[in-house]
């Protein structure tokens, strides 16, 4: 038994100490094949201080030599130092035979880092040594779908598929291309992709993005259909529920979609989007209470959100609960939200409670935004004139005059109020 045997084995025992002492008889006496072995095996044990120290001695025989740089570069990316490993693969020499497999290396450490031109380059000067290398298409295939460049993702991937790679490094290329296309629009694409990938492997986020895409290209059925396969297989996975229930309203099918969005506050509980949506739903099919309840569950979980505060109000108007709108308001705006919408509300529900010195206050701060908005005006010419404010009444009419010059009741009403 060799001294790197005896190291292992005494690891294996969990006598530490030993296992030390025959790494240093290793690193003295053993053969280069022995050290290379023995570092191979510890590298592979996560002993990755050891095995890079024997890697360091062997270059001391062996200088410059390409497959010791790159074992030591790769041990040096482990241990989050990839600075150093940048700099022990620039000592490569590019006669080297390993010198296209610290391109590829150099090019996943650019990518980690954000330099995605620099890393485009490494793996295209190891495409040109090595034109029909996989493993280069694929990294360039990676690269491209990472930075948002699909085209050119999917020309590398394609290249795989054709070449009779359709899985690599564990990656399925076929759900990399379904992906490629669908978010470059091209849904009828993607989905044919996706039936392969999933006939070569089901997996549960294929099985969403399916269903994510033929959403998209309008599919609804063929989209509730792979939905619900993957809620069924994975109730907790969360971002089904939403997209589910959406579905379900795009094919009228409303019921199952408020049905869908209880089923997913029991799983996700904080998720206001969903509970937001239910609430519109609700509204859609006239239980009113339900709707108010998941609106205001909404906002409890995001006082700051405004669709969800003005949805509610909206519902509170058709029933004249004018206290609601003040208190929905007062929550939104304790949040710091400002929104000219609110001041409309907020001068609606104060003049529904006859509190009208209040209700021109916020009249006259949302008029700065709805200057042109034909409705507002209507409603704040009505209060103004009911107010006896003749003179701000005639300057909102001749304002909807100007959106409207041939209507002549509110030319006669101008003249009257001048008058």
């Amino acid at each position: 038994m060799t001294t790197g045997e005896k190291m292992i084995a005494s690891l294996e025992e969990g006598k530490l100490e030993e296992a030390m002492k025959h790494l240093d008889e290793t690193m003295k006496f053993g053969t280069h094949e022995e050290k290379f072995s023995l570092a191979e095996e510890l590298h592979h044990l996560g002993f990755l201080e050891e095995a890079k120290s024997l890697y360091e001695n062997l270059l001391e025989y062996y200088p410059g030599e390409g497959e010791l740089l790159i074992e030591i570069a790769e041990i040096l990316v482990e241990m989050d130092k990839e600075e150093e490993a940048v700099e022990r693969l620039s000592e490569l020499d590019e006669e080297d035979p390993v010198y296209p497999r610290g391109l590829l290396l150099l090019a996943d450490l650019y990518q980690m880092q954000g330099l995605f031109e620099v890393s485009e380059q490494k793996l295209k000067c190891a495409k040109v040594l090595l034109p029909d290398e996989p493993v280069i298409d694929f990294g360039l295939a990676e690269l491209y779908s990472e930075t948002g460049r699909f085209l050119e993702a999917i020309r590398y991937y394609t290249a795989l598929v054709e070449a009779g790679h359709t899985e690599f490094s564990g990656v399925h290329i076929h759900q990399r291309l379904a992906e490629a296309y669908s978010v470059g629009g091209a849904f009828e694409e993607a989905l044919k992709h996706y039936e392969i990938a999933l006939e070569e492997h089901l997996e549960i986020n294929t099985l969403f993005g399916y269903g994510f895409t033929a959403y998209q290209a309008g599919f609804y059925e063929t989209a509730i259909e792979k939905l619900e396969s993957v809620k069924e297989l994975d109730p907790e996975y969360h971002s089904v529920y939403l997209l589910l229930a959406r579905a379900y309203e795009h094919d009228e099918r409303l019921e199952e979609s408020l049905e869908t969005v209880r089923e997913g506050q029991k799983q996700d509980e904080f998720n206001k989007e969903l509970s937001f949506f239910g609430g519109r739903i609700a509204l859609k099919l006239g239980l009113d209470s339900d709707a108010e309840e998941l609106l205001r569950n909404a906002l409890a979980l995001d006082p700051g959100y405004l669709e969800a505060a003005l949805v509610l109000n909206k519902l509170f108007f058709a029933y004249d609960k004018y206290e609601d709108v003040l208190e929905i308001a007062a929550i939104v705006k304790g949040e710091g939200e400002e929104e000219p919408q609110l001041s409309w509300d907020l001068a609606k529900a104060y003049e529904g409670l006859e509190q009208y010195k209040d209700a021109l206050n916020h009249y006259r701060l949302a008029y700065t935004d709805f200057k042109n908005h034909q409705e507002f005006l209507l409603e704040y010419g009505e209060f103004l004139v009911e107010e006896g404010l003749r003179t701000e009444a005639v300057e909102v009419y001749k304002q909807l005059i100007v959106m409207d010059p041939s209507n002549d009741e509110w030319q006669d009403l101008i003249e009257r109020l001048q008058d």
